[in-house]
């Protein structure tokens, strides 16, 4: 048997379980879930989706249009009427039908607005409980959509990004992400790689003839185009992972120079204990406030000093860890003590810089209140870029928020380039470079085809694990869907 009749067989093979997979997974029973938060409020949306949901709400829905059917109506069309159970009112509400397949989930879908009581919403659940529905699983609801064909999978983990979303960056890369950001980057490249995989395997077959069906010249082309944009998005994984989740600023320096004070004035309220007495903060205080969209997660840690102090040896020492893992280092100085010991703390920056060579540094001078015009100017000449701010005063804390903003380069989310975030698509990622670099060297190299056929296959299907498209199985479905909430 032939390479590529064997690749061939075990596709085949995969196919079929693949298929026999998702038609088990689709389920053709009407699921049920709460889609508002649960809780007390004005108006809840109670969500059902299958091939008989129309039908089901339509047994105990009265319009107020006397005997209007909801199955005889339109596609996205609003009805207002009565929930009704036994000849009891349960609520006056707002039925939404959605035909398939233009719906969320691609199924007939309808949803109820009604009151938002818990008894009410309760009530009308366990109604329809108890009439040919069960409850969703967590996510049911996307998956259905992903299975259906409604969308891929990188856009499916998106929706859950866009619910979790806490500032206007972390929003706009999910909002990116589910209008198939990183699918249209790496579709039309995928279907190039597909095209030359399908020669290539076709020389194979014939590779007795000395015959080439693939163009080499057009194919590494093709490699060195799908090597740099892999890399990009690679690169872009650590950016949008801080945008998502917000970037860690680690605030370090001397005992009482103001770290807390500042972190306190940053978040304006009183989060860190403010003390006189040196190695107050003992251990590493965080907290999140959002800046100009971004997320900013600050964190005060303890002064660095030499101390024979065990616990506050150990807040030192978390304190370079924290810096270690933070993307920005603000250094925090008294700039007092600068105009005694100006040569000490210069050493002290360059050390940060020296520790720390691949981290953004800020410098810091604070209670410049007690500072003269004077003392301002030389500390401004022996430093670069210096910050000069009282924190108990609150001066300069408007410079420093938008330096802050400018050294994020927020110049990607601005032109609306695809942003890595999710972990599961940089690790796929990473493991089609690899394969795409083993191509090159290949080619390089002038090995045999059958042998970087095989590297190939392996990016191809790499890049296929982000979308769904070649390689989906059970436990990536189940880890992916069961982060939702059970209305969606």
């Amino acid at each position: 048997m032939s390479t590529k009749t064997t690749f061939c067989y075990k596709v085949s093979v995969f196919q079929t379980n693949l298929t026999t997979y998702i038609c088990n997974m689709i389920q053709n029973d009407t699921i049920i879930a709460l889609a508002t938060p649960a809780g007390v409020g004005a108006i809840s949306v109670i969500r059902l989706s299958g091939k008989d949901s129309i039908t089901i709400v339509d047994r105990f829905f009265k319009s107020v249009t006397n005997k209007k059917s909801l199955n005889n109506q339109k596609t996205h069309t609003i009805h207002l009427g009565h929930i009704i159970n036994n000849g009891i009112i349960l609520d006056e509400v707002l039925v939404s039908v959605f035909k398939n397949p233009k719906s969320y989930t691609g199924e007939n879908v309808v949803e109820i607005s009604c009151h938002g009581s818990v008894f009410i919403q309760q009530e009308i659940i366990q109604l329809f409980l108890q009439n040919d529905c069960r409850m969703a699983d967590n996510g049911e609801f996307t998956m259905r959509a992903f299975l259906n064909g409604k969308m891929d999978l990188s856009q499916a983990e998106a929706v859950a990004d866009v619910i979790a979303s806490n500032s206007a960056a972390s929003h706009q890369m999910a909002i990116q992400q589910m209008r198939g950001g990183i699918t249209n980057e790496l579709k039309e490249l995928r279907v190039q790689l597909l095209d030359f995989a399908a020669l290539i395997e076709l020389e194979l077959d014939f590779s007795g003839e000395d015959v080439e069906f693939a163009d080499r010249t057009k194919f590494k082309e093709l490699v060195t185009k799908i090597t740099f944009v892999l890399k990009r998005l690679i690169d872009s994984f650590a950016f949008g992972n801080a945008m998502k989740n917000g970037i860690p600023v680690a605030i370090i320096g001397e005992p009482n120079v103001g770290k807390s004070t500042l972190l306190n004035t940053l978040l304006n309220e009183e989060k860190a204990i403010v003390s006189d007495i040196a190695g107050t903060t003992r251990d590493a205080i965080e907290d999140e406030m959002i800046i100009d969209g971004v997320a900013f997660r600050f964190i005060d840690t303890a002064g660095i000093r030499e101390t024979e102090d065990v616990v506050e040896s150990i807040g030192i020492k978390k304190a370079y860890e924290k810096a270690e893992n933070a993307q920005l280092i603000i250094f925090l100085i008294d700039s007092n003590k600068f105009a005694y010991s100006s040569e000490e703390f210069l050493t002290e920056i360059e050390t940060i810089k020296e520790r720390f060579p691949n981290k953004r540094l800020l410098v810091i001078a604070n209670k410049i209140d007690t500072l003269s015009c004077h003392d301002q100017s030389i500390l401004e000449s022996e430093i670069e870029h210096l910050i000069l701010l009282s924190a108990k005063q609150k001066t300069g804390i408007e410079e420093l928020k938008s330096e802050l903003t400018s050294l994020v380069n927020t110049g990607a989310l601005s032109n609306n380039e695809t942003i890595v975030t999710n972990s599961r698509h940089f690790e796929a990622l990473n493991n089609a470079l690899t394969a795409i670099t083993s191509v090159q060297q290949g080619i390089d190299l002038e090995i045999s085809t059958d042998l970087f056929s095989i590297d190939i296959r392996e990016c191809l299907r790499h890049l296929g694990n982000i979308t769904g498209e070649y390689d989906v199985d059970k436990d990536i479905l189940g880890h992916i869907f069961g982060n939702f909430c059970i209305g969606k």
